[in-house]
């Protein structure tokens, strides 16, 4: 970092340090000594004053110099077993649209008509991150199949194509297949994330004209909390402007996601403190974090760069504190522990996109697959701390309904924080959301979560599973999806007063 650049990092945290003792004498702004900083570098985000980290990974002319036409292709997958359905039926389709609005950003996804109607709703499914490969929906969710450990493909019963047309998006541009030949693509807020994917869409239904009368639902988890609200409210606008092909959007659902981060970030503690991670001494001396956090994100607002940076650094010392005495647990399921960067082992479907059969029929010649791409995460830093529920209040009273559902074991994005946004959410039916009772959602004759609704909301804290819920529930997955998009969530359940959320 220059020397311009160091005076003006630290002039930040001391006007910080400063604030923070006029409010409160009692506060201490020592990191904890098992407190780490979050995987991305953040001595490298703070070497140039503007925060924008260059790219990392290889030139992007490079890795798309095999693949002179950029299309849609319908491909069949190598090595799937059974033939309860037969693929060649099936419309799978995957390939790249070159987005409008961008110097050379070529996005790729998966489409997979449904295997009921191509009547039937379009569910576009967004993965987190930021930088994460929605393949990772694909095969460890609620996508058609799963992986073997031979690397063949097994059909889920519990797939969301039973009854959608299935999106799966790689976004921002550097995730997944998803690329570019032009530095300047990499986002590094909202407005460039959504613009591209409203450019996507624009391109995937000058495509595939005939769907551009079905409805449209945006889903999503984790980060994609960001995203599916600023997504949602682009397409509105875009709508109510007459760009472009009209968009059918009837609703946006968020799993497990970051959306009001001020809201959140307190949640952990006591989360943390409920589920006996850690004790009565441990909330207290990490509450100490909080109003550092609270203000950092309050400086950072809609516009900041630096101070959100520097928010993003203060409020995360909350989550590493409680990492830090839980150990190896498993952040995204306490019921388990830590295996692998991502927690999770998905080196099986990394091995399978590698593979030059699967490759060839996707038609993405030499790009290596790569779970989550460190320079997207470390290029949307700056946005992290944005608080995306103020954008979602008027497409509520515009008609466009939402479902924020959580796994009850989720730790990083736990439903406390969530349910705490959405009840604090000022809409005209606030009120009357509040009051409503929380009733069982029964799936099969057994709870499988807890739901509360009223009008276009729905809150759904769903039972014995973690942060992916499609993963650790697919049949309860499904069945909200379904009760969801036709407008049916409290079905099967018996009304009944339960413990507020």
């Amino acid at each position: 970092m220059g020397t311009r650049g160091a005076l003006t990092l630290a002039s930040f945290f001391l006007s910080l340090f400063l604030l923070l003792r006029s409010s409160s004498s009692a506060f201490d702004l020592s990191l904890p000594s098992e407190a780490s900083f979050p995987r991305p570098h953040a001595e490298k985000l703070i070497r140039e004053l503007n925060l924008l980290p260059s790219v990392a990974e290889p030139e992007p002319h490079e890795v798309g110099a095999s693949m002179p036409r950029l299309v849609e292709k319908r491909f069949v997958w190598p090595g799937i077993v059974g033939d309860a359905v037969s693929v060649e039926e099936l419309g799978h389709h995957a390939g790249y649209y070159s987005l409008q609005h961008t110097h050379a950003a070529k996005m790729f996804y998966f489409f997979f008509e449904s295997r009921g109607s191509k009547d039937d709703p379009i569910v576009i499914w967004l993965t987190g991150g930021p930088g994460c490969s929605s393949e990772l929906a694909v095969f460890y969710e609620n996508g058609p199949f799963s992986i073997a450990k031979n690397l063949s493909l097994l059909w889920n019963d519990y797939g969301w194509d039973k009854m959608s047309n299935l999106i799966y998006v790689d976004q921002p541009t550097g995730t997944g297949f998803s690329y570019t030949t032009d530095k300047r693509d990499l986002r590094h807020n909202e407005k460039g994330v959504s613009d591209d994917l409203y450019d996507f869409l624009q391109a995937f239904f000058k495509e595939h004209p005939q769907y551009a009368k079905n409805d449209l639902f945006i889903t999503g988890e984790s980060y994609a909390g960001h995203y599916i609200p600023a997504f949602a409210s682009r397409v509105h606008q875009g709508n109510k402007a007459k760009e472009g092909i009209h968009i059918n959007l009837k609703g946006f659902a968020i799993g497990n996601g970051l959306t009001d981060p001020a809201i959140q970030y307190r949640a952990y503690t006591d989360y943390a403190l409920e589920m006996g991670l850690i004790q009565e001494s441990d909330y207290k001396r990490i509450n100490r974090f909080l109003p550092a956090c609270e203000l950092a994100i309050k400086l950072c607002g809609t516009q900041g760069t630096i101070s959100c940076l520097a928010s993003y650094l203060v409020c995360n010392s909350i989550f590493n504190s409680i990492m830090g005495i839980v150990g190896k647990t498993n952040y995204y399921d306490i019921r388990k522990q830590c295996e692998g960067s991502l927690c999770y082992d998905f080196s099986n479907m990394e091995k399978f996109l590698n593979k030059k059969s699967v490759r060839d029929a996707l038609g993405v010649g030499d790009i290596q697959f790569v779970s989550c791409s460190p320079t997207v995460y470390e290029a949307m830093l700056t946005d992290w701390m944005r608080n995306l529920e103020v954008g979602i209040p008027a497409l509520l009273e515009d008609g466009v309904k939402l479902l924020v559902y959580a796994g009850e074991y989720d730790l990083i994005c736990n439903w406390l924080g969530n349910s705490r946004w959405v009840h604090s959410m000022e809409w005209s039916g606030q009120q009357q959301f509040v009051a409503s009772s929380t009733i069982p959602f029964v799936v099969d004759g057994s709870e499988a979560g807890q739901l509360k609704t009223y009008g276009n909301l729905s809150f759904l804290k769903v039972h014995d599973a973690g942060h992916m819920v499609p993963m650790d529930q697919p049949k309860a997955a499904l069945e909200m999806l379904k009760r969801w998009i036709h407008g049916h969530m409290a079905e099967d359940g018996k009304v009944r007063l339960v413990a507020d959320f």
